[in-house]
């Protein structure tokens, strides 16, 4: 130690950096320049500010954290000042901390905490640097604890020894633990004293270093111990060196293709069960509770209408909300059974969202989510008054959220490329990156956002995809980064432009279609089974809906023979002509309504059924009828009847009889917020 150093004052040295350091300075804790100070007296004041240096501390990683304790602890041998701790040598900081880490690395945290004003350098300048250093009274606000957890009795324990130590102690001191270990890490007891009765509980676990001592009435259950207790991966410290993510000598099992691949294939799915999402969504909209989220009912009868989780519909609702793309408010379908109360249903720009290249539309949901500030894995849970969490509702507001699904996929990219990383190699990583963040990073967090992560194809078999890995990179200004949108566009399988039509009239798709073809199967045709090989199947129901889009039979049977790889099957040419002779023998149309048909017989025959009395229908002439009703309901009713009709406009042409499904207008798209500091540093 050199006590003996003239001191001087965190002004004085800011007065001597350079315009450049200075702005590193006002970079690395942008807090300090706003108001811009006028000068660096007032600079100074605010950086050596206890608010100020506890957020300088979120930057900090657990070897500059080790630097800073051996610092104030060998500041304490000299004795306390009123406004300054130190000087503190290297060799005090050195001597603390041992082998546990690289001088070097002790060398380049010094540095770090020299730029970012938390220390400032004293005495005589040795190659480049200060031999000593000085810091404001408040620097321990910069640690994560209160006491010097890295150079207590615990820091060079390894799991089973501390384990041996919890087992030790009584039933009652292992209550006290667990409780710490669950809550707060503090505790105050009047058993704290140093004077206090040895055999209480509290003492006993001091003594064993289960406990740290705080003051005469506080303690603080090391980190180390807490995680044990909660069943994490713990932080071991008696090295400071940072683990690796892999094993590089050991190759991982998939190449860096198959990873690709297999996001390209989970981006598919997401894509594909947003769509019956939206369409389910557009027949029959969700209620609205009155906080304005959807309820966990209704995300229970979402998925059951579309063969869903429970989960997964509530990451989607999530995600597209956030686009706008399903919103609450008044439907502008003009029907009875959504008139009155707002609802949850597709917005007006799905249809055109729906019509953009499949990469786009993934680029906007794995934005959405990483910029989502809430956790959809929470919906379903409780909260501390035991009401369940529904999608959208404020109990889920996390304004940390975004920043803390960077920090946990941020050490993907720094891993073995193809190399896979568990959820507990992250914690332990992210526990040395970011030491506060071991209380709020859990173990439950880091496996639900790489689970989330998984489904969106920002990462497959625990490795990052290399879509994922230039959208972390990507500048948050840039709304269509090409390299994103190239590395997805890359990793989708080619489309196809056949399908296998069998003899059971299932049609088979080896691979994702073409999107014209794709639409017009979808409309010809029942979707059974998704994925990378799809099933469908064709059915009279099917068959109708295809007719009613405008399809002649002709047109539908010259489709499935220029796709198919397979023969038409027979039975299939029968079902398409069987039902295509039926289908508009029956013509309605707008009078409100009107029925014809070149056949009397058929409409005498519609006349005498009981649809005629609840469509109030009147002939006009022996194959003229007219309605009250609306076209749709005409129709549909009659097909309850057992009739086929088909839709015609004014001029006799056939019409698109699909509903569009129900939609609210739009508002504008919830942007990301400007880019600030956030608390995850």
């Amino acid at each position: 130690m050199s006590p003996d150093l003239p001191l001087r004052g965190l002004a004085d040295d800011l007065s001597t950096r350079s315009d450049q350091e200075l702005a590193e300075l006002l970079i690395a804790r942008p807090d300090l320049a706003s108001p811009p100070p006028r000068g660096t007296g007032v600079l100074a004041q605010r950086a050596l500010s206890a608010a100020s240096i506890s957020l300088a501390g979120e930057a900090l990683d657990l070897l500059s954290v080790a630097v800073l304790e051996a610092f104030l602890d060998a500041a304490a041998d000299i004795g306390e000042r009123k406004e300054l701790l130190g000087p503190v040598s290297r060799d005090d900081i050195v001597g603390r901390l041992g082998r546990r880490a690289l001088r070097s690395e002790m060398d380049d945290r010094l540095e770090r905490l020299v730029a970012n004003g938390l220390l400032w350098g004293v005495g005589p300048v040795r190659r480049g640097r200060h031999s000593s250093w000085l810091a404001g009274a408040h620097l321990p606000s910069a640690l994560p604890w209160r006491t010097h957890h890295l150079l207590g009795p615990v820091a060079m324990l390894s799991v089973d020894e501390i384990r041996e130590r919890i087992d030790a102690v009584g039933e009652r001191p292992r209550e006290l633990l667990a409780t710490l270990a669950q809550g707060s890490a503090l505790g105050r007891s009047r058993d704290a004293a140093p004077d206090a009765d040895p055999e209480a509980p509290v003492p006993r676990l001091l003594a064993k270093g289960l406990l740290a001592r705080v003051d005469e009435q506080t303690v603080e259950l090391p980190p180390q111990v807490g995680q044990i207790l909660r069943g994490e991966p713990p932080m071991l410290t008696a090295s400071l060196r940072e683990p690796p993510l892999t094993d590089p000598d050991v190759p991982g099992r998939f190449d860096a293709a198959t990873i690709d691949a297999a996001g390209a294939g989970e981006a598919l799915e997401l894509l594909r069960h947003a769509g019956d999402l939206i369409d389910v969504l557009g027949e029959a909209p969700a209620a609205v509770l009155r906080s304005g989220g959807v309820g966990i009912r209704e995300l229970r009868r979402l998925a059951k209408s579309t063969g869903h989780s429970v989960a997964r519909i509530g990451l989607l609702v999530e995600l597209l909300a956030r686009q706008r793309l399903v919103d609450a408010g008044s439907p502008d379908l003009d029907a009875p059974d959504h008139l009155g109360d707002d609802v949850f249903a597709p917005t007006t720009t799905v249809d055109s969202w729906a019509h953009q290249d499949t990469e786009r539309r993934w680029l906007a949901m794995a934005r959405a989510w990483l910029d989502l500030p809430r956790r959809p894995w929470q919906i379903g849970e409780t909260d501390r008054d035991g009401n369940t969490l529904a999608a959208l509702s404020s109990e889920l507001f996390d304004a940390t959220a975004p920043a803390a699904r960077r920090l946990i996929l941020n050490p993907l990219a720094d891993a073995e490329p193809a190399h896979p990383v568990t959820s507990e190699a992250l914690v332990v990583v992210i526990g040395r990156r970011h030491p506060r963040q071991l209380r709020r990073l859990p173990l439950a967090v880091v496996s639900e956002t790489m689970r989330e992560a998984r489904e969106l194809g920002l990462v497959a078999h625990g490795s990052l995809t290399s879509a994922g890995r230039a959208l972390l990179t990507a500048s948050a200004d840039d709304d269509t980064p090409a390299d994103v949108l190239s590395a997805m566009a890359d990793a989708l399988p080619t489309p196809i432009d056949y399908f296998l039509v069998q003899a059971d009239l299932t049609v088979m798709v080896p691979g994702p279609l073409e999107t014209d073809i794709g639409d017009r199967l979808r409309v010809l045709a029942d979707l059974e089974s998704g994925g990378a090989a799809s099933m469908y199947r064709i059915t009279e129901d099917s068959m109708r809906r295809a007719l009613d889009s405008g399809l002649s039979g002709a047109e539908i049977g010259a489709f499935l023979a220029a796709h198919s790889r397979t023969p038409v099957p027979q039975s299939l040419t029968y079902l398409i002509d069987d039902v295509a002779r039926r289908h508009g023998t029956l013509r309605a149309g707008l009078a409100t309504s009107f029925v014809r048909s070149d056949d009397a017989a058929t409409l005498a025959e519609v006349l005498r059924s009981d649809a005629a009395a609840d469509l109030a229908l009147r002939a006009l002439a022996p194959t003229v009828a007219v309605s009250a009703a609306p076209l749709r309901e005409v129709v549909d009713r009659l097909r309850q009847a057992g009739f086929a009709p088909a839709g015609e406009d004014s001029s006799g042409a056939l019409i698109d009889l699909r509903g569009r499904g129900v939609r609210v207008p739009a508002r504008a798209a919830a942007s990301s917020p400007a880019a600030r500091r956030g608390a995850l540093g």
